[in-house]
This record gives structure tokens, sequence and C-alpha cells, in this order.
């Protein structure tokens, strides 16, 4: 039987007195893609949010590879293998890229049988990065400034890595080559859910997808299903998408 890496179930959420979330609920089975799709404002941030117990459900629950997490702190629930990048990035800007993957390594106690992520391994996967492992991150590109994002989550060791919009604000090259780096993890046995501005892009990539409308799953299936379902092209892309 397939694992289930992540689970939301019944979630509602509220930011105050709005109702962000309702009644969401979606699986993603370990080792696969998962992309969450919708316009602005749908509620993709908020569900990672509340996965990586950055806002609490009013409703409903949350389970990471069978264990339930739901109002756990942060910490807590990256004990169990989940890693967040952030929107933003949120890395730090005063230290050198290697220094940014220094302070985020996480110890291999050698239980889950999982090699560690080490600044090594992790410049063999961003050569970019290895270029630039002595300059102050705040002097990098955006989109080195995310792959650094992505490559401290790694430092952590997580089996799970929630990406909110990791090609946001970043050039069409850029774009490219951080989606292939997406793509090229997940190859490598970690799981993501990954919100994504470019929907076309996304479902390129991924291999499941759920769509939000205004706080609700409206839509779900196999990305490759999905890019040809005219309710997507028409009410989400704004057109044919891209063979």
């Amino acid at each position: 039987m397939a694992t289930s890496a992540l689970t939301l179930s019944g979630v509602d959420a509220y930011y105050g007195d709005s109702h962000v979330l309702e009644k969401v609920s979606f699986t993603l089975g370990e080792g696969r893609l998962l992309g969450l799709l919708g316009r602005n404002g749908a509620g993709k941030s908020t569900c990672m949010n509340v996965t990586v117990g950055l806002l609490a459900p009013r409703a409903g629950s949350v389970a990471v590879f069978g264990a339930a997490v739901t109002r756990l702190p942060p910490e807590k629930i990256a004990a169990h293998g989940v890693a967040l990048v952030p929107q933003g990035r949120r890395i730090f800007k005063s230290l050198t890229v290697r220094e940014n993957l220094i302070v985020a390594a996480r110890r291999s106690e050698g239980r889950d049988g999982r090699a560690p992520w080490t600044v090594e391994s992790v410049f063999a996967r961003f050569p970019r990065l290895r270029e630039r492992s002595g300059q102050m991150a705040a002097h990098l590109s955006g989109g080195e400034q995310q792959m650094l994002a992505m490559a401290r989550a790694l430092m952590g060791r997580p089996k799970l890595i929630l990406m909110d919009e990791p090609t946001m604000g970043l050039s069409p090259l850029w774009v490219d080559r951080v989606l292939d780096l997406v793509s090229a993890i997940n190859q490598q046995g970690t799981t993501i859910f990954m919100v994504e501005q470019n929907a076309n892009l996304a479902l390129q990539i991924a291999h499941d997808a759920y769509v939000l409308q205004t706080g609700r799953i409206v839509l779900q299936g196999a990305a490759t299903e999905l890019r040809n379902d005219p309710r997507i092209r028409d009410a989400y892309l704004g057109g044919a998408l891209a063979a």
C-alpha cells in the first residue's frame, strides 16, 4: 500500500474573521510531486501555513507520514521530516552561501536509512552555489537566492518539502532552471508539495494537482489530465496551454 506523505482532512482556517480555507481535503503520496493551483487569494499559501504549523486550523486535521500533527508547533512538525521553502526565500542575507547551509544542517542519526545532505552533496546538486560559496547571500541574484533557499531546506534532511511560489519574480531562464531542480530533487526521492503561480509549468513537472477556488478544492487529478481539461485552460490559465 502506498504511503501518504501528507493528508489534510476537512481543514477550515481563518485569518481573523476571514474564512480562508473551507473543508479542504487532499492527500499527497510519498515520493510524488503535487502542484496546488489557483488564483491569487485562493488560499494556496494558507494550506502550506497550516501544514507547517504557522497557522492553526479551526477544524479538521493534518497528518504527515501517518503521524497526526494538527496544531503542533512548527519545530515539532519539522522533526517529522518537513521543510518549507517560503515565498520570499528568507535566507540569511548577512551570511555567506556556505554559512547559510551550515546553520541549516541537521545531524544524521542514521535512523531512516536516508543519506544525509552535506554541504558538498548540496554543492554537487547546485554547482552555481559552489561558485558563490564565499559570497554574501545578499549579493546573489534572485535565481541564486531561490537556489540557496532550496539547498538550505535540503540540509535539514527532509522527507517532504513544501515550496511556496518557487519561481516568483524570476526571469524565464531562472524559472526553467529552478523547476528543473525541483523535479530533480523529487526524482531523488523527496516528496514535494508545490504552490506555483505558473500553472502551465507546474502541470508539466507535477504528478498530481489540485485547484483551489476561494478556499475550496474544486478540481483534482493527474497533472497530465488536468493539462488537457478545458476548465483549467479557461478558468485558471487564461487560454491554451503550451504543448
